[in-house]
């Protein structure tokens, strides 16, 4: 098989589109024919020897879906020929054409949805999932502001909050982000590239403030969010470029709590709980994931550019040749 290859960290010129051997699946395993592979910002980290340095030589990605090939013994849910889409913890490989995953990594992928589909699964509607409802303890009726809407875990984000019953507030930077948040579901949409925004989001609320932001860029936004949250209200922290200076007072005076958000920080039972969930809303077509482009596997180095590019639109997925 071949698959893209990190051999030392770098730039996205590091990426390698090489043959490798083909993985065997053990007790509890499956191997799986990639059709699709998402590419997700930490993938970028983990290629460039940040914070999430990996191991090298190293196959990048966490995400993707496909079809089994293979199921190693001890295996119960799966047969081969079963489309599936998976999300691998504690270790990656999506951006191949083959994968080895262990059978609680994979869940079933329903014909309402497509391969790339099914690899912007994981990550994004993780992330959402997890922000939402198990670090912010979002219910019904709160205001949540999902600051960054148009990337593809703020999409999730507001498919999710609004099957949930929450009013969502939506921010984007661009014309087409803005058209997109909208489309999926915002109950009010506003450029984030505008510091009148802020003033916005206190009329929408009434002066009142939301009571939960996620938050993507932190670096840029989050001593600002303090003046737009609610008393007691909950900034969730997803992303962050850089270093942040913020006054406690905010914090103080409202009685907020800042949450720090890393789907790799969740536990084996919220893993469970998440799988579960998405695997809900998926089969009910609460969420459907959106994509922004389709790239080749061998095009690897562009697909990890475009994802770090500002004005999100979507997901980007890598897929094998044909």
């Amino acid at each position: 098989m071949h698959a893209i290859v990190v051999r030392e960290y770098g730039g996205p010129e590091v990426l390698s589109w090489e043959e490798c051997r083909d993985p065997v699946p053990g007790p509890g395993e499956l191997l799986i024919s990639v059709q699709a592979a998402g590419v997700n910002p930490v993938d970028v980290s983990f290629r460039s020897g940040g914070s999430h340095a990996w191991p090298l030589p190293f196959v990048p990605g966490f995400d993707g879906a496909g079809v089994v090939e293979e199921v190693g013994p001890e295996v119960r849910r799966f047969r081969r020929g079963d489309r599936v889409y998976f999300s691998l913890w504690g270790r990656t490989g999506s951006y191949a054409e083959r994968v080895v995953c262990r059978e609680e990594e994979a869940e079933p992928l329903g014909e309402a949805l497509d391969f790339a589909q099914g690899a912007a699964v994981g990550i994004p509607c993780g992330t959402a999932y997890r922000a939402l409802f198990l670090r912010a303890e979002a219910s019904a009726g709160d205001v949540v502001l999902v600051h960054g809407a148009s990337g593809s875990v703020g999409l999730a984000a507001i498919q999710l909050a609004r099957a949930a019953g929450l009013t969502v507030i939506g921010t984007a930077g661009g014309e087409e982000g803005r058209k997109l948040v909208a489309r999926e579901g915002a109950h009010h949409v506003l450029d984030h590239r505008s510091p009148d925004h802020f003033r916005q989001i206190l009329e929408i609320t009434r002066g009142k403030g939301v009571e939960i932001v996620l938050e993507m860029l932190a670096n840029v936004n989050l001593g600002k969010d303090f003046d737009v949250t609610a008393l007691g209200g909950k900034v969730v922290v997803i992303g962050s470029r850089g270093l942040v200076e913020i006054d406690p007072r905010g914090l103080i005076s409202r009685d907020l709590s800042i949450l720090g958000m890393s789907l790799f920080c969740a536990s084996p039972k919220e893993r469970k709980i998440i799988a579960a969930a998405l695997a809900a809303h998926l089969a009910k077509g609460l969420l459907r994931p959106v994509i922004r482009t389709v790239l080749p596997m061998s095009s690897a180095d562009q697909a990890q550019r475009l994802v770090m590019e500002p004005g999100a639109s979507g997901k980007v997925v890598l897929v094998p040749p044909t």
